[in-house]
């Protein structure tokens, strides 16, 4: 495992042309870390991390001056009497929070939206939506538009990430207690337990620290291409807007509407096609499955361990004698994600840029900026690639966002949006690579067959009409 939480890598860079993506340097590192669930250190937002791999109470204790020692132990107490499911949620969400409260590293703390923002959020997606009639076929997705501080994304976004990634943390401490063989469970009972409670208290802190850093930096609830908000509500967060509209040379107001474009596109898109949420979470569910533990290490290191020496076992274990392994059925899982978020964000990125270039001077300007954003393998990407593992191309979103526009171009913005029916008519990932031949290939004709079932329909009627004046 690497030294991100399931010991997943970042995304890919993408260079400038967007027509090459490239790998970073030293991402997802093979060798596992000194601790059976590969995380690096485990101190508190702000603790530093200094010896978390090797132990991780290091940097919990390390660098803790006495007045705070009272709460570490608070926290180490909740850790090892954790009895919940495979991520502490309720550390995570604490977490989360205090991260927000600390602020970003440039110093911005977060506030509480006042009024006057809340009625330019609103006013920019009706805006918004408005502009978006007349490039989509899809109707508004957006029943309230609503204005969030970081801590109120927190709050909002939760239970998303709850979803997203309790099925991968559950397969994962499933997989690494049933490698172990079943003569040393007795033995090893009590610590499996303790490293139940551990795990899922490391896996909340991990995710809470990862989710209030992205709270500091996203600009709505739809910055990794899912629905992380409730439905129906279109959400922007001022202070973040500010920070990313800073240095753009773009009025603030513009800044604003092209994200709320964004925003609004997104939920129509998740509010019409109903299947696409569920397509997307299952993929994630279908990479959960696939995850399998290798039991070599395992088996060299029982061989050798000493049955009446438990503290052998006990240094074997937070040794990291547990190593996941990616599988075929993995790979298939994330293919199809990858692909399906690349097609939800070549969408929206084809559409609000139609809706937005005719009446923003700065449209080309801030679409390069999102895709520049993206493509460095932006915060967003980072997060979601580290908690469950997805490596979203961004050159697959260029490729999208141009197969979208000559959809548009050969069969108009219905035939476009059409194919958002059914998951088996959209583009595929080798359409991705060939976007002319997909958008030019022979559409299915259901006419001739429409007619033929209707005449067909037709007969029969009038076959019974025949036969009813007969038994008269």
């Amino acid at each position: 495992m690497s030294d991100t939480p399931f010991g997943f890598g970042l995304p890919p860079e993408e260079p400038d042309n967007g027509d090459e993506g490239r790998k970073k340097g030293n991402q997802g590192g093979q060798g596992g870390p000194a601790n059976p669930f590969g995380f690096p250190g485990m101190g508190l937002p702000g603790a530093g991390g200094a010896g978390g791999a090797d132990n991780p109470f290091a940097a919990m204790f390390g660098s803790m001056n006495p007045n705070d020692l009272g709460a570490a132990f608070q926290q180490l107490g909740q850790m090892l009497s954790y009895e919940g499911g495979p991520v502490n949620w309720d550390m995570a969400k604490d977490i989360a929070r205090r991260t927000v409260a600390q602020g970003t590293a440039d110093g911005v703390k977060d506030t509480s939206v006042g009024i006057a923002e809340k009625s330019a959020v609103e006013e920019a997606v009706r805006l918004a939506d408005h502009w978006l009639d007349g490039v989509t076929s899809l109707p508004s997705g957006a029943t309230t538009a609503v204005a969030w501080s970081r801590a109120e994304w927190v709050e909002a976004t939760l239970p998303v990430w709850k979803e997203l990634v309790d099925p991968v943390a559950e397969r994962v401490g499933a997989a690494m207690g049933s490698v172990l063989p079943e003569e040393m469970q007795a033995m090893a009972g009590p610590l499996l337990g303790m490293m139940r409670s551990m795990g899922g208290a490391m896996f909340g802190q991990q995710i809470g620290q990862a989710v209030g850093v992205l709270a500091g930096e996203v600009v709505g609830s739809t910055d990794i291409g899912l629905p992380l908000g409730p439905a129906g509500k279109a959400a922007l967060l001022p202070l973040n807007i500010e920070g990313f509209g800073k240095d753009l040379g773009v009025p603030s107001d513009e800044v604003r509407l092209y994200l709320a474009l964004r925003e609004a596109a997104h939920a129509r898109l998740f509010a019409h096609v109903p299947w696409l949420r569920s397509h997307l979470f299952g993929a994630v569910e279908g990479y959960a499955r696939g995850i399998k533990v290798d039991t070599s290490k395992l088996e060299d290191v029982v061989g050798q361990l000493d049955p009446s020496n438990p503290e052998q076992l006990q240094e074997a274990l937070q040794g990291g004698m547990f190593q996941p392994q990616d599988t075929p059925e993995q790979k298939a899982a994330l293919a199809r994600l990858e692909t399906a978020l690349a097609l939800v964000e070549g969408w929206v990125d084809a559409v609000v840029h139609e809706a937005a270039k005719p009446r923003l001077t700065s449209a080309d300007a801030m679409r390069e900026t999102m895709r520049r954003r993206r493509a460095s393998g932006g915060p967003a990407e980072q997060t979601f690639a580290t908690l469950i593992g997805l490596e979203l191309r961004p050159r697959r979103l260029r490729d999208a966002s141009r197969l979208w526009a000559s959809l548009t171009d050969a069969r108009g913005v219905d035939g476009r949006d059409g194919l958002w029916e059914h998951p088996d008519m959209l583009p595929t990932a080798s359409d991705l690579d060939d976007p002319d031949g997909f958008v030019h290939r022979e559409q299915l004709d259901f006419s001739e067959i429409d007619k033929m079932l209707g005449e067909a329909a037709e007969k029969r009627g009038r076959q019974d009409d025949g036969e009813g004046e007969e038994s008269k």
